[in-house]
């Protein structure tokens, strides 16, 4: 595990996809709303200055918008551990902590969800 502190961040990147455990939720496809944080050596990035040296958190991105919108999830947990899955195999990502949330999911709260943390 590396022990540098430098991380990528990235929040509230919207995406809509079935998720939840009623019937009716079963039928259409929901808000939520995903964060992540990817542990990075941003030094080596920036003494280079070159997108190859870096996670390209741009391509990241939208390959998860790809996915995300395909899944069939009961759970807040399944769908944070897929994206966190997809990142560690298919980005060189080493540790990354995934929140997925549902805002509106509980009456009276603005937002519910799961926060994981996941390593190579």
């Amino acid at each position: 595990m590396n022990s540098n502190k430098d991380r990528i961040f990235l929040e509230g990147l919207e995406a809509r996809c079935v998720i939840g455990i009623f019937d009716w939720e079963r039928k259409i496809k929901q808000r939520v709303l995903i964060d992540f944080e990817i542990l990075t050596d941003a030094k080596r990035s920036a003494k280079r200055d070159n997108i190859k040296a870096a996670i390209d958190y741009k391509t990241l991105t939208k390959r998860v918008l790809s996915e995300v919108p395909k899944t069939r999830f009961k759970l807040v947990e399944s769908l944070a551990e897929f994206i966190a899955d997809l990142c560690l195999k298919e980005f060189g990502v080493r540790e990354i902590t995934v929140r997925v949330s549902k805002p509106g999911a509980i009456r009276g709260a603005r937002n519910v969800g799961v926060q994981i943390t996941r390593h190579k």
